[in-house]
């Protein structure tokens, strides 16, 4: 069975300042770091790529100096950095993909991830939303509160077969989904939620530092 961990970098970071929020250090390490770190602690991951935005390539290479470790050039969307790193697969089963972002994933919740993917071929991990949903219109007048008891907050990875997902990819090719689940949604496949941790936050602003401090200390 072979397991491939795509970590997506291919971000400006727009809204967190002029530079690359991956390469903010936190207690000495890049928050990228942390985040491929946790994928390298669990066994039967065989390849972790890397797609990482053009502007940070070379910080990228002084920073990962692993066998495990490809690192390729992102797209101009997301969705165009995973499907360059689902082409640069090779051989594999199921792969599994990650936020770079996202440096509080445990190891714990990937190998749970792992092992529900098998059965399910298609999941993401998220959170149960705990704040009340208000819909509003064009006027930002509330016109519905929403019933929160199946609402989910998506985190990742999401994890998938790695044919369903690459199929999806294809078919889909050149437009703009944020995320790998919501393709095979679209395209009218199961997809499953695995329970992840409120932790698990994705750093955008200068002010998810601080909060990362905390955890990650």
């Amino acid at each position: 069975m072979q397991i491939t961990a795509i970590i997506t970098a291919g971000g400006s970071s727009s809204r967190f300042g002029n530079s690359n929020k991956l390469l903010e250090k936190i207690h000495s390490k890049e928050i990228i770091w942390y985040s491929v770190e946790a994928f390298l602690k669990v066994d039967g991951i065989d390849k972790i790529i890397i797609c990482g935005n053009k502007s940070i390539i070379d910080d990228l290479n002084k920073i990962f100096n692993n066998d495990k470790i490809e690192i390729i050039e992102g797209g101009n969307t997301r969705q165009q950095s995973v499907f360059n790193g689902l082409k640069a697969c090779g051989d594999c089963d199921y792969v599994l993909i990650h936020d770079g972002a996202r440096p509080m994933i445990s190891s714990e919740t990937i190998k749970e991830a792992i092992q529900m993917v098998q059965e399910k071929k298609a999941l993401t991990v998220a959170t149960k939303t705990i704040d009340t949903i208000k819909q509003v219109d064009e006027n930002l007048k509330i016109i519905n509160t929403i019933d929160r008891s199946n609402l989910f907050n998506t985190q990742t990875p999401q994890v998938f077969e790695y044919n369903l997902i690459k199929d999806a990819h294809e078919k889909l090719e050149g437009q703009n989904f944020t995320d790998d689940a919501g393709m095979l949604e679209f395209l009218g496949k199961d997809v499953y939620i695995l329970e992840g941790d409120y932790k698990n936050i994705k750093i955008t602003t200068q002010s998810d530092i601080e909060i990362a401090k905390i955890y990650l200390k």
